[in-house]
């Protein structure tokens, strides 16, 4: 009996340690944070949600001014980030409607309709479009349902490049400064 029961007790001993180690070894929302892993960064509208249609404020059908972005888990390293808006569907090819970066790591959301100035007030520059415009142009396809790409890319410096980049020009200058990516799909039909 007495074996019985000490075999009984090295089995239990056992079977808690090995239970404690596997618990130590899954990862969980606190020990991640502890271990200081990467988050993912995430970019996101008020203005529209995922995979969903653009409301026509935002398009040449309505205002035309640009939508309301927010973005969460930037790297530790962000010193700026950039923001390229293009329509892969276009008739054309890529269709370029919006290019802005030097957005300082501060800032972690724009609001609609950023003034279609080369420069604003924090730093941030816009880029040139393909309609050959400074700033913000929206959807505006002939026909059929597009997809409109909002990217958002977490650098780890300020560019030295003046204001008026376009989005080749801007990816060139980005290349191998990249940290992070994040991106929002909205769709218009016209």
């Amino acid at each position: 009996m007495k074996n019985k029961i000490s075999l009984f007790l090295v089995l239990l001993i056992f079977f808690c340690s090995c239970q404690k180690k596997n618990s130590e070894n899954v990862p969980n929302e606190q020990n991640t944070k502890q271990e200081g892993r990467k988050t993912e960064m995430i970019i996101s509208s008020l203005s529209f949600k995922e995979g969903e249609i653009i409301p026509s404020v935002f398009t040449c059908d309505g205002e035309n001014i640009s939508p309301q972005l927010s973005w969460t888990g930037s790297p530790v390293n962000t010193k700026s980030f950039a923001l390229i808006s293009d329509d892969p569907d276009a008739p054309s090819g890529d269709w370029v409607h919006w290019v802005i970066y030097n957005i300082p790591s501060s800032v972690s959301k724009l609001p609609e309709n950023i003034a279609k100035n080369k420069t604003l007030s924090n730093g941030t520059k816009q880029g040139m479009n393909d309609f050959k415009k400074t700033g913000y142009d929206g959807p505006c396809p002939p026909g059929g349902t597009h997809r409109y790409y909002f990217k958002l890319y977490a650098i780890d410096h300020l560019m030295d490049k003046d204001e008026g980049l376009t989005k080749k020009e801007l990816l060139r200058a980005m290349e191998g400064h990249i940290l992070s990516e994040a991106q929002l799909m909205g769709k218009y039909k016209r």
